[in-house]
């Protein structure tokens, strides 16, 4: 019976938790939220793109990587990227620069580089490769 009540609280503890986070993504992230709902015509409502769309969650990613990479902390922030990358196939180097509502849809197998600079209201569709491919250093 303890056993019970302490996995109860548990759950109902992470289950807080969760809707914490779903509001601070939601805080956080709403401009590209509604990018999703403005640019893609299957997009039901707010709760299946926060939760479903793979072009949201690896830009959530990015972001996070992004300040680690600004405050230099490279290894941190490319580990973040790589795990983004696991997850959604969509690999966003932490060294770009991504504007506002910027929506990647059906993103498997998009690449955006260290040198990519993204502007504000960008839609990116799947297999776009996005910054330098040759071996030269610097901006491109």
């Amino acid at each position: 019976m303890i056993i019970c009540l302490f996995l109860l609280k548990i759950l109902v503890i992470l289950l807080v938790l969760f809707v914490l986070k779903i509001i601070l993504i939601s805080i956080f992230f709403y401009k590209e939220i509604q990018a999703a709902r403005a640019k893609d015509p299957a997009a039901k409502g707010f709760l299946e793109i926060l939760l479903l769309y793979p072009g949201l969650h690896a830009l959530i990613h990015y972001r996070i990587a992004h300040f680690f990479y600004k405050i230099h902390l490279f290894f941190i922030a490319r580990l973040i990227s790589q795990i983004s990358r696991f997850l959604t196939g969509i690999e966003i180097h932490p060294g770009a620069q991504i504007g506002k509502s910027f929506f990647i849809d059906h993103g498997m197998g998009v690449v955006v580089g260290e040198t990519a600079i993204i502007g504000d209201n960008v839609l990116l569709y799947q297999g776009v490769t996005l910054g330098g491919t040759g071996l030269e250093k610097g901006k491109r």
